[in-house]
């Protein structure tokens, strides 16, 4: 049965959201930052996933030092006004602020608690950290792209962190949390010209991710041994648990590929060809874990009963999947279209 509580704590996630994104100033930008953090912190308490005081306390401190140095970066910004020429100003204050906002998101350099607290979640928690949690510091962050350098920087090294530190991973929590940091650089390079491009890949990204979380609160499982071992009683699940978590990885006949496509093409015209070249570098060593993944799924386990049945899947899963495994002959008609 929903709760009373969480109704009104998802309510007040969203408000702050919203408010952090529509506001004219940065002090109600902040505001709308809190309310989003001590909204989410007594959702992330359940008692039925081993760590989840421990994940909701690592949240609230990082998220508490992210706003303490946002804060920081605005007051001194208004305050130094009349010390410091505008220059000085702009540059060091916004990079001071885009730091938190990372931070906030989870992006590599920035990402080292990000993992941590995922590991203690339960599914629909980490549903919430991968996707709706990255809106407000990734809106504000387009409000703000200035420093272009500084963001090619992190482009690189959310790509690196997080196509090396997924490769030897068996939790799946933390493999969507490294491709989670992978795609975050991603993200920040759809924003580089055209932000446009950065909604596409969002909504996306959240499509393939709810996919993939629904198959595995559905399963109940939280390690690769366990997926492999649950997939094989279902034959449909199996497939389209390789399908997405292909798509995922942007393989081209799946929808994953389209914002790739779109990212690159943008980077190409306006000669970023060294991010463009890291990028799709780094995504390959993304590609080759989930390969290494679904390899093992499809070839590797293949034990099977005819005593152990799971729950039916029912029909919003199967809706979920055609809208990501025909998404990208969608998007090619109507994007051709115009």
């Amino acid at each position: 049965m929903f709760k009373f509580h969480k109704i009104l704590f998802i309510s007040t996630l969203m408000l702050g959201t919203l408010m952090a994104i529509s506001s004219y100033s940065c002090f109600s930008m902040w505001i709308g930052l809190e309310i989003n953090m001590l909204s989410i912190i007594p959702l992330l308490k359940n008692h039925k996933t081993q760590y989840p005081s421990e994940a909701a306390l690592k949240y609230f401190i990082t998220q508490s030092l992210a706003s303490i140095i946002l804060l920081f970066s605005i007051v001194m910004s208004l305050n130094l006004n009349e010390f410091f020429n505008m220059n000085f100003n702009n540059y060091y204050f916004m990079l001071i602020l885009n730091s938190s906002l990372l931070t906030k998101m989870g992006a590599a350099p920035f990402h080292a608690w990000f993992p941590e607290v995922m590991e203690g979640l339960n599914w629909w928690n980490c549903f919430i950290m991968l996707t709706w949690q990255k809106i407000a510091p990734m809106i504000l962050i387009m409000y703000n792209f200035q420093m272009t350098l500084y963001f090619s920087c992190i482009i690189i090294f959310s790509s690196l962190i997080g196509s090396i530190l997924g490769l030897n991973q068996i939790s799946l929590r933390k493999i969507m949390a490294y491709s989670s940091i992978n795609h975050i650089g991603w993200m920040i390079a759809s924003m580089l010209n055209f932000q446009f491009i950065w909604f596409i890949y969002f909504i996306i990204y959240s499509i393939i991710t709810l996919n993939l979380i629904f198959m595995f609160k559905i399963l109940n499982t939280f390690y690769l041994k366990q997926l492999f071992n649950m997939i094989n009683f279902n034959k449909n699940m199996k497939i389209m648990f390789i399908f997405n978590f292909l798509s995922l990885g942007g393989l081209p006949p799946f929808l994953g590929f389209f914002p790739k496509w779109l990212a690159i093409n943008n980077l190409i015209q306006n000669k970023f060809y060294s991010i463009s070249f890291l990028l799709i570098t780094f995504t390959l060593i993304t590609l080759f874990f989930y390969l290494r993944i679904t390899f093992s799924a499809l070839l590797l386990n293949t034990n099977e009963t005819l005593v152990y049945s799971i729950k039916k899947i029912n029909f919003f899963m199967y809706f979920l999947n055609f809208i990501s495994l025909t998404g990208l002959l969608g998007c090619n008609l109507i994007f051709n279209s115009y």
